[in-house]
């Protein structure tokens, strides 16, 4: 790829910098920490997850509402800039306020992470759509992968620190307890994720969109409402959002639940922290491979394959018994996690109009939450009537394989096509 200009640098560092939340605070520390306050207060084992679980669905919920309304809003020239650096805001002080809470509060606990929760994902639905502001059509693919890469590795540096502040102060080296040597992580996330974004904040701004008009909400309504009855017109788009439903579902359910599942199989606090950082480091490699077999044999091609991989882990998980089961699980799965995200953000990037991509992205958002809603539920509710994380695990193989039989319908030169009539319509009339 020839050389990044400086907004697309400054794009890619947002990867950088909010990954830290999402392995620290959603994947990795958080998870761990929540089962042990849960654990003492007397919510144990498949109970505890199971509330995880629902809260996910819970703050999921919320943005999967307001994505497609706020995208569209935001649509508006000047408005995605005010939008990201809102939800931005929000995500950082309430990562700090985790810091906070007491440790015997699990409810607050999951509160607060509900605030995290709105914060982080809201701020992206702005960022995956900022990708066709800084960039062209030919670099997106790679674009998108190497921000996952950079996620990758950016979030490993904070994670190591406080990996080594959790084991220092079980050790004894360090006057904290390791509850505070937890807490203190959470503030280490927000610092990370506050200044690394600094970047983005100045060299990024919205290039397309419409003109500000005189009743924005009243008008973003009619708009949407418009987007609805033209559903014809963007077939492709909505097809691809109903596959993308239901095998992004899967994923991010393995992500957000991995640690907990974990947990309940008797697995260390030490064995799975370790297994996640290893996880960070392999998916940097295999993203960016991901953008470039994706160059030479198709973007649809390499989705498959993702989706493939993460049946696999489903089927896998049923088995897992001891460290080295699941550092096989994590592996396979370090081998698809960041390509199979990176490689739906620029196949969706490059099949929306340009001008409306706050909207679709919002669409994008509502159809990933709403999955990101019924993974972990369908989870939490296997779980508590079979009293087995792993049937729960298993039974996201049936999203993974609906995703792909609707991915196959998905006609890719079609749409490339529409979207560059669209492209030209729209850029005619403004």
């Amino acid at each position: 790829m020839s050389k990044f200009t400086k907004a697309e640098k400054s794009w890619m560092m947002y990867d950088w910098a909010d990954s830290a939340y999402f392995l620290i605070i959603v994947t990795a520390i958080f998870p761990i920490y929540y089962k042990e306050v849960a654990d003492n207060a007397g919510v144990l084992g498949a109970n505890s997850t199971a509330y995880l679980g629902y809260t996910i669905s819970i703050a999921t919920f919320i943005l999967a509402l307001l994505g497609p309304i706020l995208g569209t809003i935001a649509d508006y020239k000047g408005m995605k800039d005010k939008f990201f650096t809102f939800f931005f805001v929000i995500g950082v002080i309430s990562t700090l306020a985790l810091f906070f809470v007491p440790d015997d509060n699990w409810l607050l606990l999951l509160i607060i992470y509900t605030l995290t929760t709105l914060g982080a994902r809201g701020a992206n639905v702005f960022y995956d759509a900022y990708i066709v502001d800084v960039t062209s059509r030919d670099r997106l693919d790679e674009l998108s992968a190497r921000g996952y890469a950079l996620g990758y590795i950016g979030s490993t540096i904070p994670f190591i620190v406080c990996i080594a502040i959790i084991l220092t102060a079980q050790m004894g080296i360090i006057p904290l307890s390791t509850s505070a040597a937890s807490r203190t992580t959470f503030l280490i996330t927000a610092i990370w994720w506050l200044a690394f974004t600094i970047p983005m904040l100045r060299n990024v701004k919205q290039q397309y969109g419409v003109q500000r008009e005189p009743r924005v909400v009243v008008n973003s309504f009619k708009r949407l409402a418009q987007t609805f009855k033209e559903i014809r017109q963007y077939r492709t788009i909505f097809l691809f959002l109903i596959a993308y439903f239901f095998y992004i579902d899967g994923v991010g359910t393995i992500i957000s639940m991995s640690t907990a599942y974990g947990t309940d199989l008797g697995l260390s606090a030490t064995d799975l922290i370790i297994a996640l950082l290893a996880v960070q480091i392999v998916a940097a490699p295999f993203s960016i491979v991901y953008g470039k077999l994706a160059n030479r044999f198709g973007v649809k091609k390499m989705l498959y394959t993702g989706i493939v991989i993460y049946m696999i882990v489903c089927v896998y998980a049923m088995f897992l018994k001891t460290i080295a089961d699941f550092w096989i699980l994590a592996m396979l799965v370090a081998t698809s996690q960041g390509g199979i995200q990176a490689l739906s953000r620029s196949y969706f990037a490059h099949i929306v109009p340009k001008e409306k991509s706050n909207e679709f992205f919002g669409f994008y958002t509502i159809f990933g939450r709403f999955a990101a809603v019924s993974g972990p539920f369908l989870v939490g509710v296997i779980t508590q009537l079979t009293g087995s994380s792993a049937f729960g695990v298993a039974s996201l193989i049936v999203l993974f394989a609906i995703g792909l039989v609707v991915l196959m319908f998905v006609p890719w030169t079609a749409a490339r096509s529409a979207t560059a009539d669209l492209d030209n319509t729209l850029e005619k009339s403004l």
